[in-house]
């Protein structure tokens, strides 16, 4: 039996490790061989370069950079703000009534990202509100996507929250507002915070819907690199795909460090 266990573990081992090698690091690898690479006829490039890197480098590039990151963080702040407030909504709702909400909240994550985009574009293209042509549309989309995953995860922690603790609170005086920031907020921080994480990385990445709404001012790295590649620019596309990924993994270390900090204290 201890035979048999130990071979079951390292084919669960080996076939995790094949799926992450195939899904996730080969993509990667690949992308950042293409970065470097100036003509690539074989299995291999045939010649390097340094020249796409340099490239993203540039103003023009730098700027696309910062709209995405100020896209991802501000969309990402809504969304998950929005979807704390949604999740403590239907956790006191009533069975009914909760169900129709929670189908609601999660309808953004049922349809096409395109399907989102275009009807943002079609309802704030005219008056009363016009946001077509503004930087504030595509911040819009981006966190109307990913509203359904900060909600989904917020929510599945507060459903966990026993109700006697907010009973327990009212009953030694403290007010709503008092048991919302001092009971149910902390207890649901590490949910808030996988939120935000998530949410942020989605938006640095998405491209359906941003493609359908952005103004040429406001123009994201996802939409760059789209761009880039619709040219046949494979190589520089490549460059500034690898520069998102690691503009995304600095900024969610940044934010786990936070985290961790908040945690300690």
């Amino acid at each position: 039996m201890l035979v048999r266990s130990r071979s079951s573990r390292a084919l669960i081992w080996l076939i995790f490790l094949l799926v992450v090698g195939v899904l996730i690091v080969a993509p990667i690898a690949v992308t950042a061989i293409t970065a470097f690479a100036d003509s690539w006829t074989s299995v291999l490039p045939t010649a390097w370069t340094t020249a796409q890197v340099s490239d993203v480098l540039s103003a023009e590039n730098a700027e696309s950079v910062a709209v995405s990151v100020q896209t991802a963080i501000i969309a990402s702040a809504i969304a998950v703000a929005v979807g704390t407030w949604a999740a403590l909504a239907v956790r006191k709702a009533p069975p009914r009534l909760r169900s129709l909400l929670d189908a609601a909240y999660h309808l953004p994550v049922a349809v096409p990202s395109v399907v989102i985009g275009l009807a943002v574009l079609i309802a704030f293209s005219r008056p009363p509100i016009v946001l077509n042509g503004t930087a504030s549309i595509v911040i819009l989309v981006q966190a109307l996507l990913v509203l359904s995953f900060a909600f989904s995860i917020v929510s599945a922690a507060a459903k966990s929250l026993d109700p006697a603790l907010d009973q327990v609170a009212g009953s030694l005086g403290a007010s709503g507002a008092r048991i919302l920031l001092r009971v149910t907020l902390p207890l649901l921080a590490p949910a808030i915070a996988a939120a935000a994480g998530l949410s942020l990385a989605l938006c640095m990445g998405e491209l359906g819907a941003t493609i359908m709404v952005y103004p040429g001012s406001w123009r994201t790295l996802p939409v760059t690199i789209f761009t880039q590649s619709d040219r046949g620019e494979l190589f520089t596309a490549a460059a500034n795909t690898l520069l998102l990924v690691l503009v995304t993994v600095v900024i969610l270390g940044v934010l786990g460090r936070v985290r961790s900090r908040a945690q300690v204290r």
